[in-house]
C-alpha cells in the first residue's frame, strides 16, 4: 500500500482528493437521496411507496409518461426500500409457475449482493432472510439467509409479461403474492406501516440534480452519516485513509475549517470537477460496436469506483450482466444520428437474432428517452412478437417513422418524426457461444435505406 502524505494538506491534495472522495461517495449519497424521495408517501402510489413496503407496477407506461427515462415494456417492477440495520427482512416469493423474473437487491453501494430468480435460483416458492451488516441470530426453517452488506436494501424486481390482459392478470397475482416483513413479524398478521411525509423533502427536482447542487460539505457530511450504517468494504482501505486525511471519517461530521485556508477554499470546486469527471468517463466505459454502445461491467463494481459512478449517474438500478445487458444507439451504421424523415433496417441473419435465455426486445425512444405515440401503440419489438421473417429464415426489422406497409407491418417500429434513440435489452444472455458477454455475438448495424 502507498505511503499516505504526512503533514498539513496542500491545495493539491485537497482538490485530488476532494475529486476522488466524491466519486467513491457518489453512489451511496445518490442512493440515499434516491430512498427519500421514492419513500416519501403515506400509502403506495404511482411511482413511490414508504419504507417496507412493496410498489406494484400494474401496467406499461404509455408515451405520456415522463417519471422515469428510457422506461421498458417487458417486464412489470415490484420495489421496495428497506432497513435492514435494526432487524433482518424476510422476502417471499410465491412459485412462478415457469415465468422469467428476477429480484435483484441493492445494497448502498448499488452493487447488486443477491438476485434470486429464473436464472439463479428457479422459479419454486422461495423465502430469504435480508440480513444486515452485524447482525447474529437464528433464522426460521425453511428461510435463506442473504446478508446485505449495508443497512440501506432496495429490492427492484422485474417480472416479465406480455402485456396482453390476461398476463397482465397472472403477474398482477405473482406480484400480490411477493411479500416483506420484519422477521419479528414474520408468521403473523402484518399490515405495512403508513409513511410519514417530509416536507422538506424536494419531491420535484430530479435527484440527480439535487445530488450535484450538494455543496461539499453537504455531501461529504452526508456520506460520513450514511457510511455509519452502510459501511465501506475491505477493499476500500486504500482510499479510506486518502479520505481520513481530509478529515472524511465514516460516522464523523467532516468540518472543512479544519483544514489549511486554501486547501477549504479548494474543496468549493470538488462537486463540479467530480461530476464532470463521473460523466468524462462515458466514452471510455464500455464497448462501441456498429453503432451500439454497451457495457458489460454493472451490478458489481469491486474497486471501479468511476465505473460504479457513471453507472449510477445514468442507469441507477443496474442489473448484473449475467441478468441484463442494455445496449444503446444514437447513430446508424454511417455515424448519423437517427432521424424520423427517413427509413431504417435492422437486419439480422439466419439464427442470429439477440441470443438470451430470458428475452430480448428493441424499444424506440425519441431524443429524451422517452416511448414515441404511434397509431399502433407498439413502443417495443421483442422475441415475444410473430415476426415476418425472409424466405432464407433471416429477419427485417423496420424502424421509420410511416407504416413499411401491411404485409411488413409485424416487423415495423414506428419512430417520430424527428430524432430517436434505440435500446436493445437481453435479459438473462447466453453466456455459452454465441453471447454478446464473451464477444461471439455481435449486434448488426442500423442501416439507412437509400
Amino acid at each position: 500500500m502507498p505511503v499516505q502524505p504526512s503533514g498539513p494538506v496542500t491545495e493539491k491534495e485537497a482538490l485530488e482528493t476532494g475529486i476522488e472522495a466524491y466519486i467513491y461517495g457518489y453512489p451511496l449519497v445518490t442512493m440515499e437521496m434516491t430512498r427519500r424521495v421514492m419513500t416519501n408517501v403515506e400509502t403506495p402510489e404511482a411511482t413511490r411507496a414508504p419504507m417496507g413496503n412493496l410498489l406494484r407496477a400494474r401496467s406499461y407506461p404509455d408515451a405520456k409518461y415522463r417519471d422515469v427515462t428510457a422506461p421498458n415494456a417487458d417486464t412489470l417492477y415490484t420495489t421496495g426500500w428497506m432497513d435492514v440495520g435494526k432487524e433482518p427482512w424476510v422476502l417471499s416469493l410465491p412459485d412462478a409457475q415457469g415465468r422469467y423474473y428476477l429480484m435483484p437487491m441493492l445494497d448502498g453501494w448499488t452493487d447488486v449482493f443477491q438476485v434470486p430468480g429464473k436464472r439463479t435460483t428457479g422459479t419454486g416458492p422461495q423465502k430469504y432472510a435480508i440480513t444486515g451488516p452485524g447482525w447474529k441470530g437464528t433464522l426460521p426453517a425453511g428461510v435463506t439467509e442473504y446478508k446485505s452488506p449495508t443497512a440501506i436494501v432496495w429490492l427492484l424486481g422485474r417480472i416479465y409479461c406480455a402485456g396482453t390482459p390476461e398476463d397482465y392478470e397472472a403477474v398482477h397475482k405473482m406480484q400480490d403474492e411477493v411479500s416483506i416483513v420484519p422477521l419479528s413479524a414474520y408468521g403473523k398478521p402484518y399490515t405495512p406501516p403508513a409513511g410519514k411525509v417530509d416536507p422538506s423533502i424536494d419531491m420535484k427536482t430530479p435527484v440527480r440534480e439535487q445530488v450535484n447542487a450538494l455543496d461539499a460539505t453537504a455531501y461529504f457530511n452526508l456520506l460520513v452519516s450514511l457510511m455509519k450504517d452502510n459501511p465501506p468494504t475491505a477493499a476500500d482501505a486504500r482510499i479510506l485513509a486518502k479520505l481520513a486525511r481530509l478529515g472524511i471519517v465514516p460516522g464523523k461530521v467532516f468540518d472543512p475549517s479544519k483544514l489549511d485556508a486554501a486547501a477549504a477554499k479548494a474543496l468549493k470546486d470538488v462537486p463540479k470537477l467530480g461530476f464532470e469527471k463521473i460523466m468524462a468517463h462515458f466514452k471510455t466505459a464500455g464497448t462501441f460496436e456498429n453503432g451500439w454502445m454497451f457495457t458489460t461491467k454493472t451490478g458489481l463494481y469491486g474497486t471501479d469506483y468511476l465505473q460504479r459512478a457513471l453507472v449510477t449517474a445514468i442507469g441507477l438500478g443496474a442489473n448484473r450482466p449475467q441478468d441484463a445487458i442494455y445496449p444503446t444507439s444514437e447513430a446508424d451504421a454511417t455515424g448519423k444520428p437517427y432521424d424520423g424523415s427517413k427509413k431504417y433496417v435492422m437486419h439480422f441473419d439466419k439464427g442470429q437474432t439477440p441470443p438470451a435465455d430470458g428475452f430480448w426486445s428493441l424499444t424506440m425512444y425519441d431524443d429524451k428517452y422517452f416511448f414515441v405515440d404511434n397509431p399502433l401503440n407498439r413502443y417495443t419489438l421483442s422475441s415475444r412478437f410473430k415476426f415476418k421473417y425472409n424466405t432464407d429464415g433471416s429477419l427485417d426489422l423496420y424502424l421509420q417513422n410511416e407504416s413499411p406497409g401491411p404485409e411488413k407491418e409485424a416487423n415495423w417500429l414506428p419512430a417520430p418524426k424527428g430524432r430517436f434513440i434505440l435500446m436493445l435489452r437481453l435479459y438473462w444472455p447466453k453466456e455459452r457461444s454465441p453471447s454478446i458477454i464473451n464477444g461471439t455475438w455481435k449486434i448488426p448495424p442500423v442501416k439507412p435505406v437509400e
